[in-house]
């Protein structure tokens, strides 16, 4: 028969190889640095035959074949959470509904729905993607949480992160420097693309709408052909994209709130359990 592997010798093992040592490995799983000590050493001599640290100084060091437990050891560690989180909850089971304007799929909603799917795998979450102005406007109940876009001093739900508007433009073009100046905005209704013509008005800035979409990939694909100027969000700025400031001409625009929604009544654990990932999602 094949032998198996205590997970708490596991734990212990991963502890040491995060913290650096038995004392503070013994404190985070809250044993004596004798018992810590016991079980590496069971682990080291009856299970795996083979050292798996080597002390340098204060600090113990992996050994090479400690390296290669300590990726088993976290997949296994992660798949025993997983499976007793499921067993013992069987009320996180079910179906999610949330709202997203495009503008944060790529960005955020990715590592969110990765970390809500590892603790929750039995949770089904449908995703209806549309511009903040059309998720307000939605029958209430028709979804359970909405993650829209505001302007500052206007927001209503929790408040998950406030943004810088800018104006932004490709790299290595300068559709800035054209008259009238060409804009790629959003559709209205858009407080961005209001806030975007007062501004330049204000300035005396000619400008034309010469594109318009209520996706954000649209606008991007758009500014990175170098067909126009646009603003958006600093957090959805691309690598290849510069941003214009007031020393090219253009004036400062007004901060923008992203904000989550809670349908009426969209109290249940999956609800609650998918809102705790969009806030740690967006705040980190």
């Amino acid at each position: 028969m094949l032998q198996t592997i205590d997970h708490e010798l596991l734990r212990t093992f991963v502890a040491i190889a995060d913290h650096g040592g038995f004392t503070r490995a013994a404190q985070a799983v809250n044993r004596t640095q004798s018992a810590v000590s016991m079980q590496i050493k069971r682990l080291e001599e009856d299970v795996i035959q083979r050292p798996l640290f080597q002390r340098e100084g204060r600090q113990m060091r992996l050994t090479s074949e400690g390296a290669t437990l300590l990726g088993y050891a976290r997949r296994i560690l992660e798949l025993h959470g997983e499976a007793l989180n499921t067993l013992r909850q069987p009320d996180m089971v079910g179906r999610v509904r949330i709202g997203v304007p495009d503008d944060y799929v790529m960005r955020y909603l990715p590592g969110i729905l990765k970390s809500f799917s590892q603790s929750w795998p039995l949770v089904d979450v449908e995703v209806h993607c549309a511009p903040s102005s059309e998720l307000l406007s939605r029958q209430p109940g028709s979804l359970d949480l909405s993650i829209v876009t505001r302007e500052v001093g206007h927001e209503i739900g929790e408040i998950l992160r406030q943004d810088e508007t800018v104006w932004v433009i490709a790299e290595s073009h300068a559709p800035h420097e054209q008259s009238p100046l060409p804009l790629a905005l959003f559709e209205e209704p858009c407080f961005c693309r209001s806030h975007a013509c007062n501004a330049l008005t204000m300035a005396g800035r000619q400008y034309r709408i010469a594109y318009s979409s209520p996706s954000l990939a649209t606008l991007q694909a758009v500014v990175g052909a170098g067909l126009a100027v646009s603003a958006w969000m600093r957090s959805l700025v691309t690598p290849d994209m510069r941003i214009l400031g007031e020393a090219d001409g253009f004036p400062p625009l007004p901060d923008s709130s992203i904000v989550l929604l809670r349908a009426p009544g969209a109290n249940s654990p999956v609800v609650e359990g998918l809102a705790r990932h969009i806030v740690e999602g967006f705040r980190s």
